[in-house]
């Protein structure tokens, strides 16, 4: 449960930031504001990264048997 409280958690608000960090970026870079595109391709990172980081420490954590 917790890590779907993680992605979901990490989704919004990348998707918020994105929305703001995109459109002050359009406005510096006099460009056209694509406000779906930007929230969806930072909410697809953020997943990604959590995910990732998530199997990365995974392994990490868990103790190994040993027959020493």
């Amino acid at each position: 449960m917790k890590l779907i409280s993680s992605n979901i958690v990490a989704v919004l608000w990348a998707y918020i930031f994105g929305e703001i960090i995109g459109y002050i970026g359009s406005a510096l870079e006099v460009r056209t504001w694509e406000p779906s595109q930007i929230g969806i391709a930072a909410a697809i990172t953020a997943f990604i990264a959590v995910n990732g980081i998530y199997v990365i420490s995974k392994d990490s954590t868990t103790s190994s048997k040993s027959n020493d």
